[in-house]
């Protein structure tokens, strides 16, 4: 009994424990009294990995790689511990995915085809069809082949082919142009005096010619590289063989290379060719399209290097054929040139080969220069160079000679006029000591001008004679402003008009001296330049002279319209009755005696800073230079008792001679009639 009720206790508490705690298989929950599945691709995202979907069954889940995606394993169904998804190639795992004519590009779990040139895509289908170029041009009014080609439509692509006397440089899809091939001429002046360009001209006109026959085929055309290596040879025969000096021959002979560059260039394989021979070296740029090329190019070779852009260079003319408006480019082209001989003293010029046959420089700038290269800005394109001048170019020799025939002239009448007004007593006065002084400051600028100005060797030396000229010119319009004072103080003040010997040196000497001692304190450097012992433009030291002489100018003026104006008064009130000639020959001499004496033509050097005024620079050498005249003229000549006192000097000098004449005529006729009468009385004595 005891042990059937401990069997009954038994089987009802191992019935209750399994009630209580009920087993679930994987992937399974427990709820309640029920197992329920796990969702693994709701509880854990990205559980598949990249490019992958998650699909949950019961109890478990698996994986499925996305569409252009395949498992590493080759499993449709995996899970992710056994499989991940990559990308799949499908131009390679099917070879006619695009269809015929296409490229197929592979892309992260896609792929695109893309029409070779020359086909499209039009319908729903994945293959290419040719597209009808010609018919394309037509409908759209294009002119694709020129005005003197034809079209033809090609599977894939098109061609062109050109009347006679037309060429597309055997580019089928280029558009024909015109080539003359009678610039080519054998016969031509340049071709007799150059040894083996006749040869040139035959060969690049045969090339010409064949070319422009549409009837020729492609294997009898010589390639552009091939005729470069020719041009090239020629040219190295040529440039040894003869001096290149003469003007029309040489026009003849770098209008040949300019024509040859023209026809090889479209011909040409690549788009940069560079060839050089000892004589030549050449770099040329191509482009092939049916649109004209942009962007910038740059060419170099060993002496030189040519900057511009594709638009410059092409023009609007049909391409390929180079722009053939060479004489007014849309932008400058740069060139930099090497300097074949190296001069520190010699000035470099950029220019070009006219169709005159001479150098010339319209058009052509220099941007900057340096010891070895020059760097010129040209609006035009022709045959370019530096040229090495040995004397400063600005500088011309017509004015050179004006300034050394006007500065002896003056250096003449400034030592006459020296000697009138330190031995003329009947004029001896204020304003002639001015007159002295003022002459004497001129001849000595003007000599220290005519033997110095360009003795640029010695620097110590240069810069010397440059403070000197600096001071005696100073000197001469300290003296001009002076006597501007001294006339001032004649006409308006009559009386007491004299100034103190004194206060004349301290001003006409002490003044100049002042500015040039404080300008070569504080620039010593300035003095002296490359070109002249001069005072320097760059540093501003030039104004050291420059401001005092505006200075004076302007106040000369001042006291030239005073002193005018007051003797228009004098002369009304003084000389009521004198004639209106007498009237106008006093204003005129004096307004003309003024005016030079007071250096008004000094203005014409303030406009001497700006290039180009080759007018204003003669006017102003001129009367610069003919200053120490103009002073004898004004002072001396015109001058009354200048004149008595030349006449009495001169009557007595004629006098003294005729004198002398007298004395010597008489004693002859004395000694011959005293002989006379001595043989005559010794006649008769011996009788």
């Amino acid at each position: 009994m005891d042990r059937r009720k401990k069997l009954l206790l038994f089987l009802g508490f191992m019935c209750t424990l399994k009630t209580c705690m009920p087993l679930c298989d994987n992937g399974m929950n427990k709820e309640g009294t029920r197992c329920v599945d796990v969702n693994e691709c709701d509880e854990t995202p990205g559980l598949c990995g990249s490019h992958a979907q998650c699909f949950n069954t019961i109890g478990s889940y698996y994986c499925q790689c996305q569409s252009g995606f395949l498992d590493i394993n080759g499993n449709i169904n995996f899970t992710a511990f056994d499989g991940q998804c990559k990308d799949e190639n499908e131009c390679n795992s099917d070879v006619e995915v695009c269809g015929r004519m296409a490229d197929c590009i592979n892309l992260i779990g896609s792929f695109r085809c893309i029409c070779q040139f020359g086909y499209a895509n039009t319908s729903s289908t994945r293959d290419c069809l040719d597209i009808d170029e010609c018919e394309q041009a037509e409908n759209r009014k294009e002119d694709i082949c020129g005005s003197k080609g034809s079209c033809k439509n090609l599977d894939g692509s098109y061609s062109c082919k050109c009347a006679k006397g037309y060429t597309n440089y055997a580019n089928e899809r280029t558009p024909c142009s015109k080539v003359d091939c009678e610039t080519f001429d054998a016969s031509s002046v340049a071709s007799q005096h150059y040894v083996g360009l006749a040869d040139l001209l035959s060969t690049m006109r045969n090339s010409c010619m064949a070319l422009s026959n549409p009837n020729t085929s492609h294997g009898n055309k010589a390639d552009g590289d091939a005729l470069l290596e020719i041009l090239l040879t020629a040219s190295e025969t040529i440039l040894s063989s003869v001096d290149v000096n003469t003007g029309e021959d040489l026009f003849g002979l770098l209008s040949t290379m300019e024509n040859s560059i023209r026809l090889i260039g479209p011909q040409l394989r690549g788009n940069r060719t560079s060839m050089s021979s000892n004589e030549t070296a050449v770099e040329i740029a191509v482009r092939k399209g049916r649109s004209p090329p942009t962007g910038p190019i740059h060419l170099r070779t060993e002496n030189s290097a040519l900057d511009t852009d594709w638009a410059t260079a092409t023009g609007t003319e049909a391409y390929p054929v180079s722009n053939p408006s060479t004489q007014n480019l849309s932008h400058p082209v740069i060139l930099t040139l090497k300097h074949l001989q190296n001069k520190s003293e010699a000035r470099y010029i950029c220019a070009y080969w006219n169709d005159r046959g001479a150098w010339a420089t319209d058009g052509c700038h220099q941007q900057t220069s340096n010891a070895t290269h020059t760097v010129c800005g040209c609006a035009h394109l022709s045959s370019f160079a530096v040229l090495m001048a040995h004397y400063p170019v600005d500088q011309s020799f017509a004015i050179q000679l004006i300034t050394k025939i006007g500065l002896i002239l003056s250096l003449l009448c400034l030592s006459l006029c020296i000697l009138t007004f330190k031995f003329c007593r009947s004029i001896h006065g204020t304003r002639t000591t001015i007159h002295l002084h003022l002459c004497i400051c001129l001849f000595i600028a003007d000599l220290i001008f005519l033997a110095g100005i360009f003795q640029t060797k010695s620097e110590g030396g240069c810069r010397f004679i440059a403070a000197m000229l600096h001071l005696f010119f100073l000197g001469v319009f300290a003296w001009m402003l002076l006597e501007g004072v001294q006339l001032y103080r004649m006409v308006v003040l009559v009386f007491n008009a004299t100034i103190r010997p004194l206060y004349l040196f301290l001003f006409g000497y002490g003044a100049p001296l002042a500015i040039v001692t404080i300008s070569a304190i504080i620039r010593p450097k300035g003095y002296g330049t490359e070109e002249h012992c001069w005072l320097s433009v760059k540093d501003g030291l030039i104004w050291s002279f420059y401001g005092p002489v505006c200075v004076i100018i302007f106040l000369n003026v001042f006291f030239f319209i005073v002193t005018v104006w007051k003797l228009g008064q004098k002369f009304s009130s003084l000389n009521p009755d004198l004639s209106k000639l007498n009237k106008l020959k006093a204003f005129t001499v004096t307004a003309i005696a003024q005016m030079c004496i007071l250096g008004l033509m000094w203005i014409f050097g303030a406009f001497l800073f700006r290039k180009g005024s080759i007018v204003v620079e003669y006017i102003f050498t001129i009367l610069n230079s003919l200053q120490g005249a103009l002073v004898f003229i004004m002072h001396c000549l015109l001058c009354k008792q200048v004149r008595e006192e030349y006449s009495n000097f001169f009557s007595w000098i004629c006098a003294s001679t005729q004198r002398h004449f007298d004395y010597s005529s008489a004693n002859p006729s004395n000694s011959q009639s005293q002989g006379s009468r001595s043989g005559q009385n010794t006649g008769e004595s011996h009788i």
